[in-house]
């Protein structure tokens, strides 16, 4: 472990170096950063472009064919769009276990692109200008 007295201009610059040399890893190697990885191998090229563009993915559900932005967060981020682009109805469906948002995106892209029915069936529907945005702190 390291060993850092309490006093001292060198000790303090030491201390900060650690501090940050620690952040920048945990937020290359986090759980966040994991989550974030893992929806980005499975986007498309099209929604990853989109996704690094606009902060947001589109899909397409399953049975109807209706377009969902999925936007970067855990809570009340689903937007269903219409043809022109604009946001139709807000869609609040997240795991039962508190993941990082980079996985409730990718279960939430996995639900609507197989079984949208079912989804819809037991999400809450919300106003798309109430949309939050939480992300977790782990």
């Amino acid at each position: 472990m390291f060993l850092f007295r309490r006093s001292g201009v060198g000790n303090r610059a030491s201390v900060h170096a650690l501090r940050t040399l620690y952040r920048s890893f945990f937020e290359e190697c986090g759980p966040e950063a994991r989550a974030r990885r893992l929806l980005r191998e499975w986007l498309s090229p099209d929604q990853r472009a989109q996704f690094d563009a606009e902060g947001y993915f589109e899909v397409t559900g399953s049975h109807t064919g209706r377009r969902y932005r999925v936007h970067y967060g855990t809570v009340s981020n689903v937007v269903q769009v219409d043809e022109a682009g604009q946001p139709e109805t807000g869609w609040c469906f997240v795991p039962e276990s508190a993941l990082a948002a980079g996985d409730v995106m990718l279960a939430q892209k996995i639900a609507l692109e197989t079984d949208e029915m079912a989804v819809l069936s037991l999400a809450n529907r919300v106003s798309p200008k109430d949309r939050l945005v939480v992300r977790r702190a782990y």
